[in-house]
């Protein structure tokens, strides 16, 4: 029988049925019964695997309404973590060959407070395009955030990163280890 975590990532990895195709009551209520049993098994430590962070996630799960919060079959939802440089980037982009011209991003200051704990600081967001004799065409303004935000990461290990957002939204990340963090972060 699958453990947890396995049943887990097979449905986050599963694909859509279609373009608009949104899981099921009862698909979104078992992947959020397994998100919270991870919770309580396998309980992140950024102490001991804070270096685990780094690297491009793709959201999967979401318990949010917000459509730029939530997974579609059309939209690549990136997080971008690169912690030893304090930096992170939110980066949505289509899937196929115009995602590297129709992506938008918001790049955020990152702060790791362990045991738990992602402080984040929104600086700038807007228009990534792409390279272009070397450089990324860039069209980011900075953004002026009056709340905390964090993000405390509640399970954390090589493929898999469950967090919880400071306005409480559960979110199932899966790392794409075909895409480089250094490819996609602004300059």
């Amino acid at each position: 029988m699958d453990s947890p975590r396995q049943r887990l990532l097979a449905a986050l990895q599963a694909p859509s049925a279609g373009p608009l195709a949104r899981p099921s009551a009862t698909a979104d209520a078992t992947t959020r019964q397994l998100v919270e049993q991870l919770e309580r098994e396998l309980p992140a430590d950024l102490d001991r695997d804070g270096q685990l962070l780094a690297g491009v996630w793709e959201l999967r799960w979401s318990s949010s309404r917000q459509p730029w919060l939530r997974e579609a079959p059309w939209l690549e939802n990136l997080q971008v973590l690169d912690p030893n440089r304090g930096l992170g980037m939110n980066l949505l982009r289509l899937k196929g060959p115009l995602g590297s011209i129709a992506a938008i991003s918001v790049v955020a200051a990152l702060e790791v407070c362990p045991p738990q704990r992602v402080s984040v600081q929104f600086q700038r967001g807007g228009w990534i395009g792409p390279r272009w004799g070397g450089n990324r065409l860039e069209l980011l303004a900075a953004v002026r955030q009056s709340f905390p935000a964090w993000l405390d990461i509640t399970v954390l290990d090589q493929e898999l990163r469950i967090c919880r957002g400071n306005a409480g939204t559960l979110f199932a990340l899966v790392r794409r280890p075909d895409l480089a963090a250094k490819e996609l972060l602004p300059a």
